[in-house]
């Protein structure tokens, strides 16, 4: 069989939600996926982000990370979307690459596949779930099989957030139970996605 495809499409201001999606990357290559990592282009205006040094210094920090692009999701059979939360919500930048996924969703190029979230807020209780679940609205418009960990896996009771890896920002850099929670999340994606392929071989 060949190996599941697997884009991560991230958006992030200060590099949290970055960390996040390299150790999902991480994970989904050590199930065997083909891994696609995406930033999603920032559109913040410049004085924005020189209000806020460490801003300026992932977008310096990521550049090497390749731009998202609507083929990307055309061409993976699983996608992680990562973002902060923004009073509950996904962050604008990754809401807007979404939104221009009409012509794709119209030809129902992006149903059947496997979808998940993860995410981070700078509080403990700063909407990380309803970020993820707002998401979900639109995995559920595209026809997308939602894959959350769930509980999972032992990691799952650690860090606490069934419906997708998370991380409290303000508690300083992702450590290793959130990492070790995305390349989880990651895995769970990627193995659900190939018995799929099996299973539509058969």
């Amino acid at each position: 069989m060949d190996p599941v495809k697997t884009a991560i499409i991230y958006y992030s201001a200060t590099g949290t939600v970055h960390a996040l999606a390299r150790a999902a990357a991480e994970g989904a290559e050590k199930a065997g996926a083909e891994v696609r990592l995406r930033r999603i282009a920032e559109t913040a205006p410049p004085e924005a982000i020189a209000a806020n040094p460490a801003w300026g210094r992932h977008l310096e920090d990521a550049a090497d990370v390749a731009e998202a692009a609507l083929d990307d999701l055309d061409w993976a059979d699983v996608v992680l979307f990562g973002t902060p939360t923004r009073f509950g919500n996904p962050a604008s930048q990754l809401r807007a690459f979404i939104d221009t996924s009409g012509p794709l969703w119209f030809q129902g190029r992006l149903s059947d596949k496997v979808y998940t979230a993860f995410t981070a807020s700078n509080t403990a209780h700063g909407g990380q779930e309803s970020t993820i679940l707002a998401l979900a609205n639109t995995f559920y418009h595209w026809g997308g099989i939602v894959v959350p960990p769930g509980y999972t896996d032992p990691v799952q009771f650690k860090s606490g957030n069934p419906y997708g890896a998370s991380h409290v920002a303000g508690d300083g850099p992702p450590g290793e139970v959130a990492l070790e929670a995305v390349r989880y999340q990651a895995r769970r994606a990627v193995d659900t996605a190939a018995a799929l392929k099996i299973g539509r071989a058969a």
